[in-house]
């Protein structure tokens, strides 16, 4: 089974200068979890996770373990200026991808090497799609009950 018959072509998507704000709400509308980020031409040019948000928005626990008593109110401020910030702030820049002809057990095995949920699909560089480790399990789920 390949990539391009499991993968999402309707992918959303966001530019460099999205602002975070915006990317919150694509991803709690659309229920979904990350956000590849691509250039006028169509190329990808990094990703934006919920993860990258969290960590912009929250304070690290550690930080606040060590420094013994929160400041709530520095909180509260790094909360409002990461909702001033874009995507280039916080996307990963060096994006793994897959091609569209890829065995989709060799993607399924990237996304767990490097420990990420979804991976761009790419053909010549440009984004065609998008394949998470939700949609291999389950395409494999369902040629198993077909078999």
């Amino acid at each position: 089974m390949l990539v391009s018959e499991t993968m999402t072509t309707s992918v959303k998507t966001a530019k460099a200068d999205t602002p975070v704000k915006e990317l919150a709400n694509i991803m709690c509308l659309n229920n979904i979890s990350g956000l590849p980020v691509i250039d006028d031409e169509g190329n990808i040019v990094g990703i934006v996770s919920e993860k990258d948000l969290l960590k912009k928005m929250f304070p690290d626990m550690k930080e606040i373990a060590d420094e013994g008593k929160p400041d709530f109110e520095e909180m509260e401020k790094k909360y409002s200026d990461a909702l001033e910030l874009i995507a280039d702030d916080i996307m990963t820049k060096n994006v793994s991808s897959v091609t569209s002809d890829m065995p989709i057990m060799k993607a399924a095995s990237l996304m767990c090497v490097r420990n990420i949920r979804r991976i761009p699909v790419v053909d010549g560089g440009k984004l065609v799609g998008i394949i998470s480790i939700g949609d291999v399990h389950k395409a494999i789920y369902q040629n198993t009950l077909t078999a």
